[in-house]
């Protein structure tokens, strides 16, 4: 005659056997987890929004994987410029980057629809193109060029610098030398507007214009402030003539080579730290353009020379929209009026 278990035994053989088969699932994900050291680099300076949110991702990566998986961070393009951290990305012998959306042009004409002059009225805006249909479409786009794309980090919106005189009107870009990203939709731009634009990697700025070399460049105030361009640059214009999101690249080869625990790893990462430094990067703009003011002339245009500055550039918008295609422009421009109405 069998005797019955009392409910409480029943309770405890069966937390037993709950924890039992969680001890199990842990072990086999920890066995999923290989020891690895992971390399990251770009261009930006560590102490960048860009480079905290790097140390973010790095911290988040160590924590959910027991500390097995380590990433490694290499600012200041000290493992090389842009043009190489994407070949090394592509090639496999780095696992991350980030750089401008403008760069990776080269490999997908598609993404100039993020470079497109004064597309954006603000941050919320870029950030809805960026993680809606269109931002992830061209991230999955990358897997047949050796990259996975794991989100879109924001470097914002770009300003003039240069050592000549305020900018204000189309006419004060005349005859100026503007360092500009090697890429097809800021060297028209700068051509419409009668600047002189030229083209070279972020490393080789701060020494162009020390020397006057060129007369001034475009970037977000977070990184003017970072490079120190105010110690050979007298005049700040605050623009915001292009947003500037900068994709964050892995290598595809380092992602095959991974168990789906280790993917998943990277991917929830990643997810937090994209969170975490645009968070960083929007408290770091009105606190840079204050501490700014103290170290240059810091002028506004007045919204009707946005105005004529826009329908300067208009030509280079409608130029690129066709290589872009119809497609890409139309799903863009419905995710912004969409968002838009609600405001």
């Amino acid at each position: 005659m069998k005797t019955k278990k009392s409910p409480v035994r029943l309770a405890a053989a069966a937390a037993a056997s709950l924890l039992a088969c969680l001890a199990l699932t842990a072990t086999a994900a920890a066995q999923d987890i290989k020891a690895r050291t992971l390399k990251f680099a770009f261009s930006l300076a560590q102490d960048h929004p860009l480079g905290q949110g790097a140390q973010k991702f790095a911290d988040l990566v160590a924590e959910k994987s027991g500390g097995k998986m380590k990433v490694s961070i290499y600012a200041n393009a000290v493992l090389g410029g842009d043009p190489q951290n994407l070949s090394a990305v592509r090639g496999g012998t780095l696992d991350f980057t980030s750089m401008a959306t403008g760069l990776l042009a080269g490999i997908d004409k598609r993404f100039m629809v993020f470079d497109l002059p004064f597309l954006f009225n603000d941050a919320q805006e870029a950030y809805a193109v960026s993680d809606g249909a269109v931002g992830q479409r061209l991230l999955d786009g990358l897997a047949d060029h050796g990259l996975i794309g794991l989100g879109i980090w924001d470097l914002g919106f770009r300003n003039m610098t240069n050592s000549k005189r305020p900018i204000s009107t189309v006419q004060d870009f005349q005859g100026l030398k503007i360092r500009v990203i090697a890429a097809p939709v800021y060297i028209d731009m700068f051509k419409s507007l009668g600047a002189n634009p030229v083209p070279m990697t972020f490393g080789e700025v701060y020494g162009a214009l020390e020397s006057r070399a060129i007369d001034g460049q475009d970037n977000p105030v977070g990184v003017i402030q970072s490079a120190k361009f105010a110690e050979v640059q007298k005049y700040l214009s605050l623009t915001r003539h292009i947003y500037t999101g900068m994709p964050f690249l892995m290598s595809k080869k380092t992602w095959d080579g991974m168990t789906q625990t280790e993917r998943q790893i990277i991917l929830d990462a990643a997810a937090e730290a994209k969170v975490q430094e645009r968070k960083i990067s929007q408290a770091r703009e009105a606190v840079a353009i204050d501490e700014l003011r103290k170290v240059m002339q810091v002028n506004k245009p007045t919204p009707e020379e946005i105005g004529r500055l826009r329908d300067a550039v208009k030509p280079v918008v409608d130029k690129f929209a066709g290589e872009i295609g119809p497609d890409v422009m139309q799903q863009a421009a419905s995710e912004l009026s969409t968002l838009r109405a609600k405001h």
